[in-house]
């Protein structure tokens, strides 16, 4: 099954913080990439669909309550 690709938006304020959780954590089957844009940097999550759908539901939460 060839794999999936999902973009969550982080605000500038919480850039730095999730890069350096991602930089410190063995993601396994997730690759990631960041793409600093305008008012904060666009994380892009690759792997298998139901792995990259389940980090990018996580990952939009955690953006959510914080």
């Amino acid at each position: 099954m060839p794999d999936a690709t999902y973009v969550a938006f982080v605000p500038n304020g919480m850039s730095a913080k999730l890069r350096n959780v991602l930089q410190q954590e063995d993601t396994g089957a997730i690759t990631w990439r960041e793409r600093k844009v305008m008012f904060g940097s666009e994380f892009y999550f690759s792997g298998p669909p139901k792995l990259a759908r389940a980090t990018h539901a996580y990952v939009s939460q955690w953006v959510v309550g914080h």
